[in-house]
């Protein structure tokens, strides 16, 4: 294994990642340029200072770890368009810089986790096992790209697993926006509306889209067309039900009645995680050191020919 080389990370927000990212390219031989958002610059700016002088002091180019102080948009660009220097650029952040990174860049990109997960709730599940799996992937951390943001619930048990499901979800001031189905079985419960754009929303927040479908057929085609490759999730008892799900999903991690928050480095074992790969080239799901070097084949001969 050998590293990939000079690493660009574009980020948002949470200061942590600057250590991380730092700490994770240079384990694995990299070097790497940070570019953070505004609201952790002064942050940024102090952890990098105190990585650049240990770095100094045990020896190693301080400029294995540089950060761009410029948060506008012009530097982004200017990151995303640094071919010759660059070796690759992962961004981390919400949907519209991910996206921007994806369309924009001319450095190779490694896509990261926009999450729009699901949790399926089977005709054959238990229901208490199904409340305490949402609550988990839903009010935990609402905040990151593993947390649930869609419920999908069989009909043949929706009357019973619904009300079960949504008490819990009010208890915690969750909104739900439901399907025309799902909002008649809750109809004594304060529900909104989903619309089309509530099955694509990425909401980081105490909301979640509830659905009833008809069959697993029905569950895994709205998972297809509107899931983002990250975390997806079904609850059964059913070995015919989970192994068709967790065979014909398309995503970087599937589960079988646990919560979708488990998608993480360190839950994983890795350590911490330079970000959560949505894409299947070179790297998938959590991405820890391996993820950051690539093969390089060293071959001691003494006059062999072809």
């Amino acid at each position: 294994r050998v590293p990939l080389g000079v690493i660009g990370i574009i980020y948002e927000a949470r200061p942590n990642v600057t250590v991380d990212a730092a700490a994770l390219c240079l384990k694995s031989g990299n070097a790497v340029i940070l570019r953070g958002g505004k609201e952790a610059l002064h942050s940024n700016m102090a952890l990098t200072a105190i990585m650049r002088d240990a770095l100094n002091q045990s020896g190693l180019p301080m400029d294995c770890v540089s950060l761009v102080a410029s948060t506008s948009r012009e530097s982004a660009t200017e990151m995303m368009n640094l071919t010759g220097y660059l070796d690759v650029l992962i961004p981390r952040g919400g949907a519209g810089l991910i996206r921007s990174v994806v369309e924009n860049a001319r450095v190779p990109v490694i896509q990261t986790g926009v999450g729009v997960c699901h949790i399926y709730v089977d005709s054959d599940a238990n229901l208490d096992m199904a409340a305490e799996i949402l609550y988990n992937a839903k009010c935990s951390r609402p905040s990151v790209c593993n947390a649930a943001e869609t419920l999908l619930v069989h009909a043949a048990i929706a009357e019973r697993a619904l009300p079960v499901i949504a008490a819990g979800m009010r208890e915690h001031h969750v909104e739900l926006r439901c399907c025309p189905r799902a909002a008649a079985i809750l109809r004594d419960m304060e529900t909104t509306a989903a619309t089309e754009e509530d099955w694509a929303t990425e909401y980081l927040d105490y909301i979640l889209a509830v659905r009833v479908v008809d069959s697993l057929e029905d569950a895994l085609t709205h998972i297809a067309q509107y899931g983002t490759g990250h975390s997806e999730c079904i609850v059964t008892d059913s070995a015919t039900a989970a192994e068709a799900f967790l065979n014909r999903v398309d995503a970087a991690a599937v589960y079988l009645n646990a919560s979708t928050r488990f998608t993480d480095g360190a839950e994983f074992g890795l350590g911490a995680e330079i970000g959560i790969s949505t894409q299947k080239l070179h790297a998938r799901g959590p991405m820890g050191l391996r993820e950051l070097t690539t093969t390089k084949y060293i071959v001691v001969g003494n006059g062999q020919i072809r």
